[in-house]
């Protein structure tokens, strides 16, 4: 029986508009094409990348994987590009034999072409297992799959890379994985298209190696490396020790896991991005070299500026020692891989600022920080962040120019951070002739171009879905473009698969989609099935939760996940006006700016679209739940619509309950207040019913990577400190990085965010009954102390969801918002 969905493939296929032999590159593209050479020369043979793509299938569709034959192909056979070729099978008119053909340049293109034909003639989805997983149900049966036109399919990349992740999702979502999770991370990677990877694991265990070397101890390494949730700022120079030390299992156990996953990288045709020297160095480095120059960083957000764990140490990029290491570094990951692909990352100005702004200087640092990766690779290629032009005025354009000319044209690519929200390729002319990658967090150098997208792992629907579909196509071919790459460059991922589904089709798109009407294809593969009443939803979210055009980061500070830590009366309610030179949002700043603005006030929670509206798409998913109930991926976005509706309606209940103690109103407080914990409570429940939102699966992965119990308690204690309060406090003092990795996690909400709220309500009620100002001190005092307890407890958390998310919905619904029409 043919498939449905195959009398609209066509239509699909003619919608994306695809030009087979389009020529697209750019200038940028010429620039790297010698290190392109390299990694072409260099990649796995034809054979494994195949017996690999194969590997991919059978994980996926092990039922159907008879259906599907896979080939290599030449660029030259694809017009002089990377691309993949959809057929009919020569044989598939005979019993039992393959229906259809694929084949691509690489495994991944290979893999690419088998999602696309999934998606557009199958009418499949794929996502990840937190985020509902694969829908195949709308798969046919064997000897039944769609065929494609006659002369087949053939999509070209526009550009040649797909750049993917950030230096800080290893911590916030990787930290515990196994090798379990990371070869489906690698499957749905090279489904979407990924082919430059970052590849942090383990790098520990390389440093470890390194530094003995320049007679580092192993005590003073302990007190360099932070523990293992808390390594990508260890990394990055913002804090050492903190979460430590590192068990010698710990690394060993790492470095193991990250031959693994390179391997497989390398066997699919992926080129993985290793790490480079940045500068950071153990503090006994600046006494075994005392006349290197080695300066102490400042603080970052410990209480007190506490040296056990703040202010670090950067041996400066013109020191002749800076080259020795960085090339020892690059030396020994060889010795450990085997091999490279010569991109290699390193953000040594990431939140550091050069202490001068001499033009002369600033292209000697560069230079320097080059020549340490060449001394170790003579093809090496540096990949930089290009965070930082977006929020340091220091780098205005000739400090700019001197960096990015400090290093041979093609022998550095620009991650365009941030460029969803903020391209700077359009401001620096192109990073004037560098190459770039357009990124969501968007970024672009020579040009790669990224997308940032997600904070921490932060949980809330947001996106920028016009934004995705035409600033890639608006990159690549405006004039003089550098532009050699899109990426995605979360800081954590399982959430919002929509966006990151189109985000990965731009890896092969020509043109600017059409997103209302992809939107709409959308719904229908999310679910296997065609409901108007979803598409109609799915419309309202596009206009509204995933149409974010404010220009501002979504940090989300829902007040549920995020509680003030600040006197009721000094919080800005709806009926007063906001504090003179108070702005909530604003344009793209640094990491340490982000945090520095929402611990410094009541940072006003972010709302950019009309709830109404929300709260009617919800409405229309209730509606759809007895024709979906069946659909993982259906419970999964119920459940989050669900609770991006209640979070906000939460925000309103906390500022009734500011405002009833601001006007002296003792029973309106009292309500107010009571409701917004009974709201906590009811969204735990409704957070239990599906497993992408459990706590449980977190703090379990770390517990299992442990040796002993020794080790359990430590990374324990990790994990639940990454999600709440980072650094020591005192007694009354907290710290001032707490709830950056917020997490709408049921089990958090019960025994964390929950009890935390009833503190603060219990001092603020207190205060209207004696006629006493807010006591801050003992407020903060018992919150401290709940989250220092909570931290050290032990108490597991269940693993599988629990209970209807259809009915648990509805009955939310219907008790908090069926006579709310908007709460905005």
């Amino acid at each position: 029986m043919a498939s449905p969905f195959a009398a609209i493939s066509l239509s699909f296929f003619f919608f994306f508009s695809f030009l087979a032999l389009a020529q697209s590159s750019t200038i940028g593209v010429s620039y790297i094409s010698r290190t392109l050479e390299i990694q072409d020369r260099e990649r796995a043979s034809p054979s494994v990348q195949i017996a690999a793509a194969y590997g991919v299938l059978l994980r996926l569709l092990p039922s159907h994987s008879s259906s599907f034959e896979f080939g290599i192909v030449s660029k030259e056979q694809c017009g002089g590009d990377s691309c993949f070729m959809i057929n009919n099978h020569p044989s598939s008119n005979k019993n039992g034999a393959p229906e259809i053909l694929i084949t691509g340049v690489t495994g991944v293109e290979i893999l690419a072409g088998l999602h696309w034909y999934l998606k557009y003639w199958c009418g499949s989805h794929v996502s990840w297992d937190k985020t509902g997983g694969a829908q195949l149900l709308s798969l046919p049966d064997l000897g039944s799959f769609p065929h494609v036109q006659d002369a087949g399919i053939l999509i070209q990349r526009p550009i040649p890379w797909n750049y993917y992740q950030n230096a800080v999702t290893s911590s916030y979502t990787f930290a515990w994985w196994d090798w379990k999770r990371w070869e489906k991370e690698i499957d749905w990677m090279a489904l979407q298209g990924i082919n430059l990877p970052l590849a942090f694991t383990g790098q520990e265990a390389i440093w470890q190696k390194v530094f003995q070397k320049f007679n580092i101890s192993h005590l003073d390494l302990n007190d360099f490396f932070g523990g293992p949730a808390f390594l990508a700022w260890s990394r990055m120079g913002n804090l050492h020790r903190w979460g430590g030390p590192l068990p010698q299992s710990w690394l060993d156990q790492q470095l193991l896991l990250q031959k693994k996953i390179l391997a497989r990288m390398y066997e699919l045709g992926m080129t993985p991005v290793l790490p480079a020297f940045s500068g950071n160095v153990p503090a006994a480095l600046k006494y075994i070299f005392p006349s290197a120059k080695i300066a102490r960083l400042g603080n970052w957000f410990t209480v007190g500026g506490n040296p056990r764990w703040c202010c670090t140490y950067l041996l400066d990029a013109t020191d002749p020692l800076f080259i020795e290491i960085g090339k020892a570094f690059i030396q020994q990951q060889l010795k450990e891989y085997g091999r490279t692909s010569h991109i290699y990352n390193c953000d040594t100005f990431d939140e550091n600022t050069p202490p001068v702004d001499d033009p002369e200087y600033i292209s000697s640092l560069g230079a320097a920080i080059f020549k340490g990766m060449q001394s170790g690779d003579s093809d090496a290629v540096w990949l930089m962040q290009g965070w930082l032009f977006s929020y340091d005025p220091f780098w205005r354009p000739p400090q700019m120019k001197a960096l990015l000319h400090s290093v041979p044209v093609g022998r550095l690519v620009v991650l365009d951070l941030f460029a969803e929200v903020k391209p700077i390729w359009i401001t620096s002319e192109q990073f004037y002739g560098v190459p770039y990658i357009w990124k969501v967090t968007v970024l672009f150098l020579i040009a790669n171009r990224c997308m940032l997208h997600n904070f921490a792992g932060n949980v809330e629907m947001y996106g920028i879905l016009d934004a995705v579909a035409s600033g890639p196509v608006e990159a690549r071919t405006s004039e003089n473009s550098t532009m050699v790459g899109v990426g995605m460059s979360m800081e954590g991922i399982e959430q919002n698969p929509v966006v990151y589904d189109l985000m990965s089709e731009m890896a092969f798109q020509h043109r600017k989609v059409d997103v209302k009407v992809w939107i709409a294809l959308y719904s229908t593969r999310r679910y296997g099935k065609s409901i108007p009443e979803m598409q109609d939803a799915w419309n309202i979210l596009y206009r509204t939760v995933y149409n974010c055009t404010d220009g501002s980061y979504d940090k989300n500070r829902d007040v549920i996940v995020a509680f003030p830590d600040i006197d009721p009366s000094f919080i800005p309610t709806p009926k007063l006006s906001m504090p003179r030179g108070f702005q909530p949002y604003g344009k793209a700043v640094s990491r340490r700016a982000v945090l520095k603005e929402i611990t410094n006030s009541f940072e006003q929670p972010h709302l950019w679209y009309s709830t109404s509206e929300v709260i009617h798409a919800l409405e229309l998913f209730i509606t759809s739940g007895d024709q979906l109930s069946g659909s993982n991926t259906y419970r999964y976005d119920l459940v989050d619509l669900t609770r991006q509706v209640l979070a906000k309606y939460a925000n309103q209940l906390f500022l009734k309950a500011i405002e009833a103690y601001q006007l002296n109103d003792v029973h309106g407080a009292a309500g107010h207040s009571q409701k917004f914990l009974e709201l906590v409570e009811d969204m735990d429940t409704l957070l239990a019913c599906h497993y992408g939102f459990l706590l449980g699966p977190w703090l379990e992965s770390a517990k299992q990577l442990a040796q002993d119990e020794e080790q359990e308690i430590q990374f324990e204690w990790n994990a639940r400190t990454q999600i709440t309060m980072w650094f020591d406090n005192t007694e009354d003092e907290a710290s001032l990085l707490r709830d950056y990795g917020n997490k709408y996690w049921s089990g958090l909400l019960r025994d964390y965010y929950g009890p935390r709220a009833a503190i603060y309500f219990k001092y603020l009620l207190k205060s209207l009954e004696t006629g006493n100002e807010f006591s801050l001190k003992e407020w903060r005092k018992e919150w401290i102390k709940l989250t220092n307890d909570w931290q050290n407890s032990r108490n597991a958390y269940p693993l599988k969801s629990s209970g209807n998310a259809i009915g648990t919905s509805r009955r939310l619904y219907n008790k908090y918002l069926q006579n709310q029409e908007s709460f905005s």
